[in-house]
This record gives structure tokens, sequence and C-alpha cells, in this order.
């Protein structure tokens, strides 16, 4: 009976072995939010979820970042765990870096790797944009604060002088006023900012918050000789919460007034466009540059930072004009040109879900009023 040789066993394991994955893991790999890729012990790349390649980080059968590259190599060698964050370069020119925190593991005993790479883009982003409000307010606090207690001191000093301690007693009125409008426009802001809706909606008729709005910057008008002029359509109403407009149009209000000369006017018009209405404030004053049109929005950003300081602006006005609009569904829109002053529109949903249609414009409206 002839007997059958016995055929000879591979050293290591096989290129199929290799190249299998352990059982299970693609269906994990499948759900998992992250990018996700497993790496043959060639550094090939036997498996990449979507999110992986939309990100850049697969081409091919090959990782494209040297990085996590060097990393898989790392955790292939000692069987350790590693985690590290790394930056991804963008698709395209122009496009900001990715940062992604990973996770390198050994997956079975065939030399096989797997790679989860979290992007951390956003996050990075919303903690910046928390240390900036941090730095700012803290900044925005630090003048008055600091300005009352050399106050405080200066008065305990001139105790003798009845004069004197009047002055310094209406210059601490001034900075206390002023801390006060700071903390109450960070309550205001911290109350909208967050997206939610308005919780308890109403009707609110459009004349009475013009008039409010008015009424409430007529002191500051006054002292300039600015005169505050109500126009437009009577009788308009939109949905919302009437306080919080009341707080954006005396925000537009207030702004138009600091930043204006004296002896002009300040027009307030209301009037329906389709299914919105709209209620711009418009001013004779210096204008802003194109170049900071795009940021005038951003809490704290100050065209002219010095007289904003001067007139007592808490740089969040508005910032809180914006989130008003976003909260009720609408937009609030900016034109200026240096030297002809501005107009800032703020657009709310009709009451009912319909307007009057009206004809747009993209002129200057005190033109219109005069």
């Amino acid at each position: 009976m002839a007997v059958r040789p016995r055929e000879k066993q591979p050293d290591g394991p096989s290129e199929t072995t290799d190249n299998v994955l352990p059982q299970g893991v693609a269906s994990v790999l499948a759900v998992l939010p992250s990018s996700a890729v497993v790496l043959g012990r060639d550094d090939r790349v036997l498996r990449a979820s979507s999110a992986a390649r939309a990100f850049g980080l697969v081409k091919g059968d090959h990782l494209t970042a040297a990085e996590l590259l060097a990393l898989a190599r790392q955790v292939r060698r000692s069987g350790e765990i590693r985690e590290s964050e790394i930056e991804v370069a963008g698709n395209r020119f122009g496009v900001e870096p990715t940062t992604f925190a990973v996770r390198v593991a050994p997956l079975g005993t065939h030399g096989q790797v797997l790679v989860l790479a979290e992007d951390q883009t956003e996050r990075r982003r919303v903690e910046a944009v928390r240390r900036d409000f941090v730095a700012n307010v803290s900044h925005e606090l630090k003048t008055p604060v600091g300005a009352l207690s050399l106050l405080a001191e200066t008065v305990q000093d001139a105790a003798d002088d009845p004069v004197a301690v009047t002055r310094f007693a209406g210059r601490m009125q001034h900075e206390a006023a002023r801390l006060t409008y700071l903390v109450q426009d960070l309550i205001t802001l911290s109350r909208i900012q967050g997206g939610e809706p308005i919780p308890t909606p109403g009707c609110v008729p459009v004349d009475e918050v013009v008039h409010e709005a008015i009424d409430r910057c007529g002191t500051r008008a006054s002292v300039k000789e600015i005169a505050l002029v109500a126009g437009g359509t009577e009788g308009l109403r939109v949905w919302g919460d009437d306080e919080l407009l009341v707080t954006a149009l005396r925000n537009l209000i207030d702004n138009a007034v600091a930043y204006s000369p004296e002896n002009t006017r300040v027009v307030v018009c209301a009037r329906a466009t389709g299914d919105t209405v709209e209620i711009s404030v418009s001013d004779q004053g210096i204008g802003i540059p194109e170049s900071s049109l795009e940021r005038i929005f951003e809490r704290f950003f100050r065209v002219d930072a010095a007289r904003s300081r001067a007139t007592g602006g808490t740089g969040l006005g508005l910032a809180i004009v914006k989130h008003v609009a976003v909260a009720h569904g609408g937009e609030v829109t900016v034109w200026s040109k240096e030297g002809s002053g501005s107009t800032f529109t703020l657009r709310i949903p009709a009451f009912g879900g319909a307007a009057v249609a009206a004809p747009s414009s993209t002129t200057n409206p005190l033109e219109a009023a005069k």
C-alpha cells in the first residue's frame, strides 16, 4: 500500500489568512459612527468605512496619513493599544485641516490592526469659541469694575471737596450702569443663543414693538438731538415673543444712535413682504467698512472699539439681534456704505403665515422716507 506523502505546512500564516477579518468584525465596523480602518500585516487596507474615505484617511487600499500609518506599525510591533490626536489636510485647497482623536489596537493574531478616528474639529471650534467668550467677558467686566474701584478711592480722598465728590459720583453711576447693561445683555444672550424655540410664542403687534423700542431709546437720542421716526405699514403682526422683539429692535436703534452724528435722524420702518414682516432701522451715521460686514454680528466685535466704549456699548447688541431673529425663524441683514449710513433689516414670519406682498428694494430706506 502506497503511503501518501505529508503536505508541507507553511511556516507562517498564509496570505489568505492575513486578509480575512475575524468573525463579526465587519458587522461591527458597519455600525460604528467613527471612521474605521482595518490594516493587514502588510499595511494594506482590508476594510474601511465610508466616513474614513470621505475624510480622506484612505485612498484605494492605502492610508494617506503617514502619522497614522506609523502609529499602526508601532501597535503591530508592541501589541499595545495607543491613542493620539492627528490633523489631516483638507481634500481641496483652502479647506481647513480636520482634527481626529485616534485609537489604534491590534486585531487578532495575524498582524491586523484596527484604527478608529473620531472627528474632533467641531469640538475644538466650540472650545475655542468658549475660551474667547470667557476672555472677552472677563475683559469687558474688568473695565467698569476697575473704574468703579478707582473712582471709589478718589471719592474717599476727596471727601472734603463736595464738587469733586459730585463729579466722581456721576462717573461711578455711569460705570455702574454700563456694568448693568453688560450683565443684562449676557443674561439675554444666554437665554436665546441655545437655538431652542420660544417657549410661549404668540401674536405680536409690530406697531407696539416699534413704539416701545423707540420709547426706550428716546433719552439717548435726545441727548444727541437725533430724531427717531416711525413709518411704513401699520397693523402688521408677527409670531413670536414681544419682549425679545422689543429687545432686538432697541439694540438696533441704540446702535444707530451711537454711530450717528448729532442733529440727524433714525428711521424705523415696517412693511409686509410675502409671508414675512420686515422691520428696518436706517441711520445717517458713519457706515460700516465692507471688510467688517461679515463680522458685525459676532459677540464683542466692534467696528470702532473706542467709540463703542465711549457710548457705553457692550459689544453684544447685534449678537442678541441675530439670535432673536433665529429664535423666531427669521434673519437679520445689513446694508451699509461708509459715509452714507447703515440699514439693518429684521425679518420675522408674519402671524398667520401670510402678509401683503411688497416689492423689495436694495436702496437706503432713508432716501425713501424723505
